[in-house]
Order: C-alpha cells, then sequence, then structure tokens
C-alpha cells in the first residue's frame, strides 16, 4: 500500500480520519442533506462541511453524483500521496477497480421524483445516467489521471470496496497491473436511502442522541447509522514500489470470500459463511490466527450481525481470541455500506502505523450474550503493537469479504 486517502463523517482527508479515531469522535448528528422531520431516523453521519465547489469547477461537479465526487476526491489524495502522477510510472499498467453498494442514488433519485412531478413529457438531465450507474467512479477517476489499465467497479452491498481490494489484489497478482487504484464510495443519505433502511427496521432510532446510537457490541444496540464518504488505497507490485522509491504504509497478504447462503438481509446467526470467510483469508495470507493482532470487525451495531461475527471470531481463533484487539470504527463513521471496507482498511493500515488501536464507542451495558473476556477496545483507543490487522466487511445477500495487512518486512 503506497498511498492513502478519504472523506469522511470523521475528516476530509485521510490524516485528520484518523485523528478522529484516535479520538473517539462520532460522527452522526441531525441530517441536513434533507428534511427528514417526518422520518423514522433523522440523523445519520454526513460528511461535514462539504461543498463540491471547493474541490470541481462548478460545471464539472454537476455532472457527477455525489458518490462519484466523494470517490475522485480520496482517489486524488492517494494517487498524490503515492505520487503515482509523477514522469517513470506506466499508465497503461495502472488499475482502477472501485467499490460503491448503491451508486448515484442522489441522481435517480432527483431524476425520479422530477419525471413523476412533471406531465409525462420524458424530460431527464442528459447526465442522469452517467450519474447514476456505479462505474462512473472508476471510469472517472481513469479520465483524470489517465490510467488506461483494468477498471471497473464491485458490486456486493456492504462488501464491495472490500470485494475492490481483494480483485486489484489478484489483478496485480496475475501480472494484469503493476499499480491499482482501489477503494469505495458510498452517498446514500437520501429520502429513498433512509426510508428504505427504515423499512428493512435496519437503522437506529434514537433520535434523541445520534451521538450515542451507534454502539456495537452494547446490549442495547437497536441498529446501524447510514455514513458517507470514500476512502480510496494505492496497492503496488512491491519491486515496482521499491524501483521508484514509493513510501510504503504496509502490505496486503491475503483475502477471502464467501457466501452466508442463509438469508437476502439477515447474517447466519451461526456465523458460518464469517467463519469460512475469514479462514479463507489466513490460508491466502499463510498465517496462523495467532499471528492476527486487530480485527476491525464488520460491527454495524444490529443485534443479529454482532453477536454472529463475534462466534464466528471465537470459532476460527479459539483461544487465540482473547490476544486479540477487537473493535468497530463504525460506532464512530456510521456504516458506508459500500465504502465501508475500504475507509476500514484504512483505519488498519494507520493502527500498524501508529501502533494505535481505534475504539469501538458507545459502550454502556455488557450484552450477556458475549464473552466478556474478548477485548472489544470499549471507548478508549488502546496502545499496542499491530503487526498484522484483519478486516471484516459483510452484505445483504450473504456476501463476506475478509482482508489481511501486515507491516512491511524486508
Amino acid at each position: 500500500m503506497t498511498g492513502l486517502g478519504a472523506i469522511t463523517p470523521l475528516g476530509n482527508t485521510a490524516p485528520t480520519y484518523w485523528e478522529g479515531l484516535q479520538a473517539g469522535v462520532s460522527g452522526a448528528a441531525p441530517i441536513t442533506r434533507f428534511d427528514a422531520s417526518k422520518f423514522k431516523t433523522r440523523f445519520a453521519c454526513e460528511v461535514k462541511n462539504y461543498n463540491p465547489d471547493t474541490y470541481f469547477p462548478t460545471k464539472e461537479g454537476r455532472k457527477m453524483d455525489i458518490f462519484t465526487q466523494f470517490a475522485l476526491i480520496a482517489a486524488d489524495e492517494a494517487i498524490k500521496d503515492a505520487r503515482l502522477d509523477e514522469e517513470g510510472v506506466d499508465k497503461d499498467r495502472v488499475g482502477v477497480i472501485w467499490g460503491s453498494g448503491i451508486g448515484g442514488l442522489t441522481s435517480l433519485q432527483a431524476e425520479c421524483i422530477a419525471f413523476a412531478n412533471g406531465d409525462g413529457t420524458p424530460r431527464f438531465n442528459p447526465f442522469f445516467i452517467p450519474k447514476m450507474i456505479a462505474d462512473s467512479a472508476s471510469g472517472n477517476i481513469s479520465i483524470r489521471h489517465k490510467f488506461r489499465g483494468p477498471n471497473f467497479v464491485t458490486t456486493s452491498a456492504c462488501a464491495s470496496s472490500s470485494d475492490s481490494i481483494i480483485s486489484a489484489f489478484n489483478y496485480i497478482r496475475l501480472n494484469m497491473a503493476d499499480v491499482v487504484v482501489t477503494g469505495g464510495s458510498e452517498a446514500a443519505i437520501t429520502e429513498s436511502g433512509v426510508g428504505g433502511f427504515n423499512a428493512l427496521k435496519a437503522m437506529s432510532e434514537r433520535n434523541d442522541a445520534p451521538e450515542l446510537a451507534s454502539r456495537p457490541y452494547d446490549k442495547e444496540r437497536d441498529g446501524f447509522v447510514l455514513g458517507e464518504g470514500a476512502a480510496s488505497l494505492i496497492l503496488e507490485e512491491y519491486e515496482h514500489a521499491k524501483a521508484r522509491g514509493a513510501k510504503i504504509y504496509a502490505e496486503l497478504i491475503g483475502g477471502g470470500m464467501s457466501a452466508d447462503a442463509y438469508h437476502i438481509t439477515a447474517p447466519d446467526p451461526e456465523g458460518n459463511g464469517v467463519v469460512l470467510v475469514m479462514q479463507n483469508a489466513l490460508r491466502d495470507a499463510g498465517i496462523s490466527p495467532a499471528e492476527v493482532d486487530y480485527i476491525n470487525t464488520h460491527g454495524t451495531s444490529t443485534p443479529l450481525g454482532d453477536g454472529a461475527e463475534v462466534k464466528a471470531i471465537q470459532k476460527v481463533f479459539g483461544e487465540d481470541a482473547y490476544n486479540l484487539n477487537i473493535s468497530s470504527t463504525k460506532s464512530m463513521t456510521g456504516h458506508l455500506l459500500g465504502g465501508a471496507g475500504a475507509i476500514e482498511a484504512v483505519a488498519c493500515i494507520m493502527a500498524m502505523q501508529h501502533n494505535i488501536v481505534p475504539p469501538t464507542i458507545n459502550h454502556f451495558t455488557d450484552d450477556p450474550e458475549l464473552d466478556p473476556k474478548l477485548n472489544f477496545t470499549f471507548n478508549k483507543a488502546q496502545a499496542r503493537e499491530v503487526n498484522v490487522a484483519m478486516s471484516n466487511t459483510f452484505g445483504f445477500g450473504g456476501h463476506n469479504t475478509s482482508v489481511i495487512f501486515r507491516k512491511l518486512r524486508d
């Protein structure tokens, strides 16, 4: 990993995002993007102080959905961090593989409402389709930077950007690219996004205290908090990175995928698919469970999902589970859906860089169903040597993905 970028509810760059994580800051607040007064959930984790005109000429920004704007902002930061725009980089060998679970929901909703409110005459924005389709993110990044390598978007609900990271890993292993700009973005804080997840009874309705609403592993958890934003990681073949003198944050050593094959929205309560995905990732990485120091869990703050993941961790890690730090950074950022895996991968890499495990905030009441001997890193960041970190992401449809990072060993 030779470059990082992020725009999140905790900060609009990778360093400020990490500062928020260390400090245990909640990104949740009342929704400002629309009037949510009639909704069951009236808060979310929005990107703060966001004005597209700060990043794009007005005419250019209007041609892109906000999820694509976020993608470009995060990718630009990571590309600059990795010095990928310098001379000597073969742009035919630089790919862009991005993740988004929903894509341009803001644009889709706006166009459908405008048509429904009209007289039936089909008047649509000529940029409607390019703004709405999920692959506009990877396409715009490649056009902006003239990267001509493999280019596509992965869509697997909340596992999307972790799948994009594994796809990037595999394309480099197959020698189909030297470098891949990867990551994910989401911008679903809209009437249809919030209303749809409310209808599923998936989101917290703790409107009286939004900043306390995302509480993974707490007995009183009542659903996830919707987030938005993006993160980007530059994944580069090791010898290629060394040859050009690139800064190397960490190495990606393994990735696993699996399916629950259980239910379209509910997790397998025994965590069988999650057991399999972590086993697959460990096998691909060629390491034992005892070598993992930190797991950034999927940990969405839902009653069923959190418990199933903890069961799976204990099955895979056995006694070694008690030596782990476990935390859910969604307690601070909310759930970025298809962008979750990307921002949580950045959190893992930063944890290794600084030897600090970010906390799971908003813990008030122990859940008697969860083993109290496990270290959930409740409420405050903890200092420890982090040499190997695992990131888990799971999506509606039963999609499971796990990636493993390690400090670079010369």
